[in-house]
């Protein structure tokens, strides 16, 4: 595949004819096509929360969250610019809902995740529940589910979206629509889904055909107990220090279909061995600090800090102090289609 090949007047002349009826040459075409290893313009990249805070705050003045029906900074990758892509195939972004406002309800084909950033007092309404929202937060809105946002606080609330948009549009399969009233009508109480789903227990004749998981708020408080319990056995991975992923009670697969999402502790002053998988991921510190080395690239991160990993390149993690990170990437889709492949160096 890495042969050249060579031109000649006789070939020239035959591509172009064969280009006047829509064909091409796949020997000119197959080392870009087929690649000994993954290839794309994805780089890494960290952006600084306290820039980004900056920047909303002076959309908000300019912009309702109504008129914008979602106030939100794209997360471009630097070599995907234009595209609104944070890696090859996920999309993600800041949103901010100021005191009073309400982003309206809508539904769309791209599943999408929040992950709390800044702020408390503001709710999301999913498929008729809403729930509260507090820093560390991890929640879903699976596709095709009513949704909107609501912020009853004093100050604004700010979180990371993350979206499998790309995907969604290579498959040609996005759907979007509106709901006549800004927020939709809530018929359960509030932490119905995860007094129902989140203690290990299911309804015994229950019958769900969602891929999404049923719970839709996985609460910080919850989520960083289970770390400190794992913790206190000393379950400390080489690569990743101690690193969960949220699941789906119902199944046990990843809480999201095409959304892998995972929360790591690395302990103050703990170095991770060298990494690589083919998942792109995107990571957002939520307490701590340290630095990641992605490639040849050194980036010093804090909490609500948010930087990308793209696919096969070499990541190691180091802490200052006790770090907690959240990350996400498209590792489900590439596990159920056989594509996923992992690199743990000398581990």
């Amino acid at each position: 595949m890495d042969n050249a090949i060579q031109k000649t007047p006789e070939r020239e002349s035959f591509y172009r004819k064969i280009d006047g009826e829509n064909l091409s040459a796949l020997w000119n075409v197959m080392g870009d096509l087929i690649t000994p290893e993954p290839k794309s313009a994805c780089r890494p990249h960290l952006w600084k929360f306290d820039d980004i805070r900056a920047y909303m705050m002076e959309a908000g003045k300019l912009i309702t969250a109504k008129e914008a029906e979602r106030r939100v900074l794209v997360l471009e990758n630097p070599g995907l610019r234009g595209q609104s892509k944070v890696t090859t195939s996920l999309y993600a972004g800041v949103q901010m809902v100021m005191p009073g406002e309400v982003a309206p309800a809508h539904r769309h084909s791209q599943s999408a995740l929040r992950f709390v950033l800044e702020g408390e007092g503001a709710h999301t309404a999913v498929d008729g529940e809403r729930t509260m929202m507090a820093p560390g937060d991890f929640v879903i809105t699976p596709s095709m589910k009513w949704h909107d946002h609501g912020n009853q606080a004093s100050e604004p609330m700010f979180w990371l979206d993350g979206l499998d948009i790309p995907m969604v549009q290579f498959f040609d399969a996005s759907f979007a629509e509106g709901l006549e009233e800004d927020e939709q009508k809530v018929t359960r109480p509030v932490g119905d889904s995860f007094a129902r789903y989140g203690r290990n227990l299911l309804p015994v004749d229950l019958k769900r055909t969602a891929k999404a998981s049923p719970i839709f708020n996985y609460p910080y408080s919850y989520t960083r107990e289970a770390l400190e319990a794992a913790k206190a056995h000393d379950e400390w991975d080489a690569c990743h220090g101690l690193k969960l992923r949220f699941s789906n009670p119902v199944t046990g697969d990843f809480a999201m279909p095409t959304i892998g999402t995972f929360i790591q502790l690395l302990p103050n002053g703990f170095k991770t061995a060298r990494y690589r998988s083919t998942d792109a991921t995107v990571f957002a510190p939520i307490e701590g600090r340290g630095r990641s080395r992605i490639g040849d690239q050194t980036f010093e991160w804090g909490p609500r800090d948010l930087f990308v990993v793209p696919s096969w390149q070499w990541v190691t993690h180091e802490s200052d102090e006790d770090a907690v990170l959240f990350s996400f990437s498209d590792r489900p889709v590439q596990q159920k289609l056989d594509l996923f492949r992992e690199d743990r160096g000398n581990a």
